[in-house]
């Protein structure tokens, strides 16, 4: 952690580069590495403010400022017209969190770990999230592929149906994972947070997280501005980019996390970060993005392309295959990063 600390270095380079028009590439990438160390900070300070509020309160705000950084990008871009970015960046993020982090966190853990257990429970409350997500992803692109619809407005009408209804459904998840049900999810939650005191004071988890996530903010806001010419500059495409980089720049403490527990034999946590910010994208990101576009006048529909639904589909369908015997090992790990590397390529040449 201390050497992700060292990137902030590059919040006043991207600063000072804005300024100084320096070239679009040099301010993407400074930013870029700027927000890798905010988000961090950002990951940091919301767990020591849950080891103040509590194992359930604690729950909630991982679960409310997981995608913090993703969403704040994912507006600036949208702001700016990018909607094909927002899109592939709402795709790459759950196809990240499934298969790379998943993945990464199942062979770090099984390296160290010759089998490693999940609480079933979980498995089976993600895979029918997961499952609800596909469908909210795939009924707007097969209802915008048989509609006669050039202008995208009933696509865009039905989207916000859906989007309301994936919200509402959300949250429905977390009162039964963090309420009615709370005890069959947490049973260790009360020893974990017993075992994990806070080391910072409230005040001090507070300010960080106020600090980090203005800091997001601005470095989001500079990303953006320079994400078109920067594209352009380095011969990648847009869908790309959003699908592969953004979600890896907006995710990277979470994904270090999703390691660190995995390689400490707590499973149950690793899988949670991983599947939960798949989730949580597909669930609530998504669907607010959709209602920010109506508000910012920069519609934005969840009628993705043929491509991104499908993949999304396979992720899935690989994902809880491997979490079905709600066992974990090495080689699922490795499957789920061979996965992960063959949608990367397809996309790269797409």
């Amino acid at each position: 952690m201390k050497l992700l600390y060292a990137l902030l270095i590059f919040v006043p380079i991207a600063i000072g580069a804005r300024f100084l028009h320096a070239s679009p590439l040099l301010i993407f990438a400074c930013s870029a590495l700027a927000i890798l160390p905010l988000a961090g900070m950002l990951g940091s300070a919301t767990e020591e403010l849950a080891a103040h509020t509590g194992p359930t309160m604690g729950g909630l705000l991982n679960a409310t400022l997981g995608n913090f950084a993703e969403l704040v990008i994912a507006g600036f871009a949208l702001n700016a017209g990018l909607v094909t970015l927002v899109k592939a960046s709402i795709t790459g993020s759950i196809l990240g969190n499934l298969l790379l982090v998943l993945g990464a966190a199942q062979l770090a853990g099984g390296l160290k770990y010759k089998t490693q257990k999940i609480n079933p429970r979980l498995v089976g409350l993600n895979s029918t999230l997961l499952a609800t997500a596909v469908l909210g992803l795939v009924l707007p692109a097969i209802f915008h592929s048989l509609h006669p619809d050039p202008e995208r407005i009933a696509t865009l009408y039905m989207s916000e149906w859906v989007s309301a209804l994936l919200i509402f459904g959300y949250a429905l998840s977390i009162v039964f994972s963090m309420h009615t049900h709370k005890r069959l999810f947490h049973e260790s939650a009360a020893e974990d947070h017993a075992a994990h005191p806070a080391n910072w004071t409230l005040r001090k988890s507070i300010v960080t997280l106020i600090v980090a996530a203005v800091a997001i903010g601005v470095m989001s806001e500079i990303l953006v501005s320079a994400t078109e010419e920067a594209v352009k500059s380095i011969g990648l495409s847009e869908m790309f980019v959003g699908l592969i980089l953004i979600p890896i720049i907006g995710n990277a403490a979470e994904h270090s996390s999703a390691v660190l527990m995995a390689m400490k034999n707590r499973m149950d946590l690793a899988v949670g970060i991983a599947v939960g910010s798949s989730i949580q994208v597909a669930l609530l990101v998504a669907p607010l993005l959709v209602f920010l576009g109506v508000l910012l006048g920069k519609p934005m529909d969840l009628a993705f392309t043929s491509i991104e639904v499908v993949s999304v589909g396979l992720a899935v369908m690989v994902a809880s295959s491997v979490m079905r015997d709600a066992e974990s090992d090495w080689l699922e790990g490795s499957f789920l990063l061979i996965a992960y590397a063959a949608i990367a390529v397809a996309f790269f040449f797409f």
